[in-house]
């Protein structure tokens, strides 16, 4: 049985999924489906948010596993950031109605204090921060996807905010979904994390294959 190479420094078995799908194929050698495991499983703790930015925070999580495994590790911090609240709920996203990883009470909130907010000024942005810590290696890469809030959730893919941010950014099937209605395949092509993952991809096969990377 293959040994894990690969770490995210997650809990969540949805980031895990997205992580795996963005990279199959992609890494050449890596067996993602065994190979690129969760932290969680390995029975290492989450690591407390305390930085200020999302690059802050991936990088204290993936600091922190890999000094936990002695393994490659990969972390996130990523949110919503909505303009008339000025970026929030932005590093709090996951805990912005004081239980941490909430999604249904998070929505809730959030709906509540935008509900009198019209369509033209509904405007947000899904912000993400990957970070690769290895030996010798720190690599932060960044991901970016825009688009406007609903009024209410729909659909029931994803997890998070998916089910009240459509995105600019969708074929003409798909205008008007939101990142929960549409197909998983899809998310994983534009959203905020596999942009900012799959920039991590050569630092990862360079760091795999032994060849090291680069200090931020």
């Amino acid at each position: 049985m293959s040994e894990p190479r690969l770490i995210l420094a997650t809990h969540n078995s949805g980031k895990l999924r997205e992580l795996r799908e963005i990279l199959r194929d992609a890494v050449p050698g890596l067996e993602v489906d065994a190979e690129v495991v969760d932290a969680g499983s390995l029975g290492v703790p989450d690591v407390p948010e305390t930085g200020t930015t999302f690059a802050e925070n991936s990088l204290l999580k993936a600091r922190a596993v890999y000094e936990a495994t002695g393994l490659p590790a990969i972390a996130d911090d990523s949110g919503l950031s909505v303009a008339v609240l000025h970026g929030a709920p932005g590093i709090f996203s996951a805990r912005w109605s004081g239980r941490h990883g909430d999604d249904a009470a998070n929505l809730r909130l959030l709906l509540a204090q935008l509900s009198d907010i019209p369509d033209p000024h509904r405007g947000a942005a899904f912000e993400c921060a990957a970070s690769l810590v290895g030996p010798d290696t720190e690599v932060v890469q960044t991901g970016r996807l825009t688009g406007r809030l609903l009024t209410e959730p729909r659909g029931e893919h994803g997890f998070g905010y998916d089910p009240i941010l459509v995105p600019e950014e969708l074929p003409a099937a798909w205008e008007g979904a939101s990142c929960a209605e549409i197909p998983p395949e899809l998310k994983n092509a534009i959203s905020h994390r596999a942009r900012a993952f799959t920039a991590l991809i050569p630092h990862i096969a360079a760091l795999l294959d032994g060849a090291g990377g680069e200090k931020v």
